[in-house]
């Protein structure tokens, strides 16, 4: 389509000096009318041309970056939390939008323009020179000239692009973050200092992207007085010619259209080239993602159809850091997790609570030993089979938009109205649930804003529940109930989940007092593993917990 439009601007100022030189010039009627029949005609193939290049340069493009943002985003989604936590969340949300537009802006002009502008570009000289070889070599001066503006506009551009996007980053990263809290700015009368913070990011996105439009600003003047020049130099030397009867005032009309073609399809390219300078950081941060090494995968799994099926847990000799060569969070740790038993798990901020129990669905991997479930290393389970077998409230509640329903089956999308139901008795949370008017059908706002923090945990908890599992983790997750609530979920756990391995990391020893064990950790480390009595003989740190929690001396002699 792009190829009929182009000849037929190439061929349309030729028809136009035929009808000048032979129609006007003698006078021929019946010839003016037949060329202007056939300059009609291209001109009707020429908009039909355009008309469905662009619309296939826009299909082709949308289509491309509608799959480049799908294969991003599965991308993102394969990530383990250690990737995760080398891009920010803005920056993610950035290079899924902002970034892929850019692409998708590059394409459509690229399928558009880098057929036409070359084309133009090579039809118009040749034609040029088949007129007049001596007036065209005005043309061989500037083109030269506007080669090296154009390289160097590429030059300078790209990384000044490459700011503007990272500066994107920042002020999108910001955005979320006060967007997603903004009821703790409110809480703390913190909403002039997050405007003063947002007006300067806005500021240096406002700098940076001056910086870089400074280049596209220069480029259109710069162009056009190229073009002017090189056209006023061809009507004076074309006129002397004409003047001296060596060219015709047909062919010169046709060669003024040529030359402008010439330095218009110059012009075209350098918007090309400049968009593609934009788009080339862009498409730089998007291999970032897609070329993440991903650390967890199936690659090496030997079982990848075996599922958790008694959920026996064992940690063997187990060291753990964030990063290669950093700091241990976790050092050397032993334990075993029998099938039904429940575990709890106390210790100071830091000492690797969390960092314990995300080792057994695999969000990381050990750095040293094994994590055993069932007897087989949690390396070789398909990260989907082990995940399903284990049921994780994580530290942090979120709920998303949607009905409360449809929120709790995320645990098991295929449950039926009474087994959803159930997982939220046992949770505590089916009272609560009835008492809105439109029960388990009540829209969540984003995050659950419109339930209590106690509320989400125990929606929270009724989601994992109602996964089945044969491991359930509560990273500190019934901290904001009150302790009857709390007692409640307890004993459901005790009567309906006696064959599922349970993890309860809490801070209040009430909520581990019915353990079959409970550790205590310290820099990574076990200092105490036992009952409450065990380690209220043996451990010098949980009996510390306990008379302060409890304001009673472990000896049960008062404290002052």
């Amino acid at each position: 389509m792009m190829v009929t439009e182009v000849l037929g601007e190439i061929l349309l100022p030729k028809f136009m000096s035929m009808i000048i030189n032979h129609g006007v010039a003698q006078k021929d009627g019946g010839y003016i009318l037949k060329m202007g029949l056939v300059m009609a005609i291209t001109s009707f193939l020429m908009a039909a041309g355009g008309i469905l290049g662009a619309y296939f340069a826009a299909k082709a493009s949308i289509s491309f970056t509608s799959d480049l943002r799908r294969d991003l985003f599965a991308r993102v989604q394969q990530f383990s939390f250690k990737n995760i936590d080398t891009f920010s969340t803005g920056s993610l949300v950035t290079r899924l939008t902002n970034d892929i537009q850019q692409v998708q802006n590059l394409i459509m002009m690229g399928l558009r323009m880098m057929l036409r502008a070359p084309g133009m570009f090579l039809g118009a000289l040749v034609m040029a020179f088949w007129m007049n070889a001596e007036l065209a070599a005005v043309i061989l001066v500037v083109i030269p000239l506007l080669t090296a503006a154009i390289v160097w506009i590429l030059r300078t551009a790209y990384p000044r692009f490459t700011a503007m996007q990272k500066a994107l980053d920042t002020l999108n990263s910001g955005i979320q973050e006060v967007l997603t809290n903004v009821r703790v700015v409110k809480s703390f009368v913190r909403e002039d200092y997050e405007e003063k913070r947002f007006a300067d990011t806005n500021r240096e996105l406002k700098e940076a992207g001056l910086r870089a439009l400074k280049i596209v600003i220069a480029t259109m003047p710069v162009m056009m007085f190229a073009m002017n020049v090189t056209t006023l130099a061809v009507v004076w030397f074309g006129g002397n010619l004409i003047i001296g009867g060596r060219m015709a005032v047909g062919d010169l009309t046709a060669f003024t259209t040529y030359i402008v073609q010439i330095l218009m399809s110059l012009m075209m390219l350098s918007m090309v080239f400049l968009q593609s300078s934009r788009a080339m950081a862009s498409i730089r941060r998007i291999d970032e993602v897609l070329d993440e090494p991903i650390d967890l995968s199936d690659e090496n799994a030997s079982q990848k159809d075996r599922k958790v099926e008694k959920g026996r847990v064992e940690f063997k000799d187990v060291s753990f850091s964030y990063r290669e060569g950093g700091e241990p969070v976790l050092s050397h740790i032993s334990l075993t997790a029998e099938p039904g038993e429940t575990i709890g798990i106390l210790g100071a901020t830091g000492s690797g609570k969390t960092s314990l129990v995300q080792l057994i669905p695999r969000l990381y991997d050990v750095t040293e030993g094994s994590v055993r479930v069932d007897g087989i290393d949690v390396r070789e389970y398909s990260l989907k089979n082990l995940r399903d077998g284990v049921g994780m409230v994580l530290q942090k509640n979120v709920l998303f938009s949607g009905t409360i329903e449809e929120n709790l089956r995320w645990g098991d999308e295929t449950a039926t109205e009474e087994e959803v139901r159930r997982a939220a008795v046992y949770a505590q949370a089916d009272s609560f649930v009835n008492s809105f008017a439109e029960g388990y059908k009540t829209e969540m706002g984003q995050g659950g804003v419109n339930v209590s923090g106690g509320q989400k945990q125990r929606l929270c908890i009724a989601r994992a529940l109602l996964k089945k599992p044969k491991i359930l983790i509560l990273d500190d997750s019934t901290s904001a109930v009150d302790t009857a609530t709390e007692a409640a979920i307890r004993t459901a756990f005790r009567e309906d989940l006696k064959d599922t391995t349970k993890f309860i990391i809490a801070q209040r020893l009430s909520s581990l007092e019915y353990a079959d064990r409970i550790l205590v950790l310290e820099d990574g480390r076990i200092i105490g593993e036992g009952t409450q009595e065990k380690l209220l003989a043996s451990c010098e740190a949980y009996r510390e917990i306990y008379e302060t929690q409890y304001g009673k001396r472990a000896d049960g002699e008062g404290m002052a």
